[in-house]
């Protein structure tokens, strides 16, 4: 049966997408097993997401952030991992997950190319109700690894309490004031601290 350009354009972006599965990132399992994959991180991401929907503030459409988090990694074929407590050179990180954006979702049909990397572009400026709480999501799931491993990549990359309020909590109080409400305090104790 022959294929049809759309269709072929359509097969070649998830043949692509699959190599998604062989980047790894710096968290590990909740069983601290072996590092979880970009492709494990967001299948589970998506899950959280779904889940926890019902905590998103008010005007949050979870049928968008379902389809944010599942593209919002992609560009990590190209780009690598981007483990936010390592030491990274933002500005060439991000032009270098912009020119895999337009790479892989150009490998779409236009119409679909169009919308993909316009979700994209979303989730990564975080300015709508939507993206604000992918973001959230996006930076609960490796803290949850990590108390459930024993610290995992925290010792990795000798995090701190404060580092997390910044670098987790900040967006986390943006797009999930609830969630970062439950999580903050599990966090203090792991470090040793008193909760407020």
């Amino acid at each position: 049966m022959p294929g049809t350009p759309r269709l072929d354009a359509q097969m070649a972006f998830l043949a692509e997408a699959d190599r998604l599965k062989s980047v790894l990132r710096a968290a590990r399992l909740h069983d601290a097993s072996r590092f979880e994959n970009a492709a494990e991180h967001s299948w589970h991401v998506t899950l959280y997401a779904l889940t926890l929907a019902e905590h998103a503030p008010t005007g949050v459409t979870i049928d968008r952030v379902l389809r944010m988090l599942l593209i919002h990694d992609l560009v990590e074929i190209d780009a690598g991992d981007n483990p936010i407590h390592g030491a990274v050179d933002a500005a060439a990180q991000q032009a270098a997950e912009q020119t895999a954006a337009d790479r892989l979702f150009g490998l779409l049909p236009d119409d679909q190319s169009t919308r993909f990397r316009a979700l994209w572009d979303e989730f990564e400026a975080a300015r709508t109700p939507d993206a604000q709480f992918a973001k959230a999501i996006d930076r609960l799931t490796t803290p949850m690894a990590n108390l459930d491993n024993g610290g995992g990549s925290w010792h990795d990359y000798d995090v701190t309490l404060a580092q997390l309020d910044t670098r987790v909590g900040t967006p986390m109080a943006r797009g999930a004031p609830l969630l970062w409400a439950w999580l903050r305090p599990r966090l203090a104790g792991f470090f040793g601290h008193t909760p407020p």
